[in-house]
């Protein structure tokens, strides 16, 4: 009885170890290309939202721990990377901010929100891109629930509150730095 079960775990472990060296083998051959699938969806985003010829790096030092990175969009303003807490999840966007320190646009580029109502504010769908076209030209966002004027998505308002608590840092965020 004791040697089937020594026998068990060392079969158990076996397999474990094997599929582990499996899957690290595929990550160390794939992780090159998903970090540049990854750079070229960031790319397009920044595109989307301010156009620009170079994206540059700013050092962001304020507190606010959703802004994850501020980019110098030439001339034209700021794109900002920030990642907010969506109704099931992560909700990551790129905010496009001009030099007068309006929205130019808003891009999500990563997201787990519920298909068919949160996921509503990332999709190419009319409904998306008409939620997400009330964001430009602002320089302060909120849902009308809230008191503002960006009309919430049916169903998601905890999504649609994130997004523009994400535009709200972004548009701060810049602010912190010209």
């Amino acid at each position: 009885m004791n040697n089937k079960i020594v026998k068990l775990a060392l079969i158990l472990f076996l397999v474990s170890a094997i599929v582990a060296a499996a899957l690290g083998l595929v990550n160390g051959v794939t992780a090159d290309r998903i970090k540049q699938l990854q750079a070229e969806k960031l790319a397009k985003a920044m595109q989307a939202v301010l156009p620009a010829d170079s994206y540059d790096p700013v050092d962001y030092t304020g507190s606010d721990a959703t802004v994850d990175q501020i980019y110098k969009a030439g001339d034209q303003g700021y794109v900002v990377q920030v990642t907010v807490s969506g109704s099931q999840g992560n909700i990551t966007m790129i905010v496009g901010v001009d030099a007068e320190g309006k929205t130019t646009g808003i891009s999500i580029t990563s997201h787990s929100e519920t298909s068919g109502l949160g996921a509503v504010a990332a999709s190419t769908s009319e409904a998306g891109q008409a939620f997400r076209a009330q964001f430009v030209g602002k320089d302060s966002v909120a849902v009308t629930k809230d008191g503002g004027d960006i009309d919430a998505i049916s169903g998601a308002t905890i999504t649609s509150r994130a997004v523009c608590n994400g535009t709200n840092s972004a548009l701060e965020a810049v602010k912190t730095v010209g």
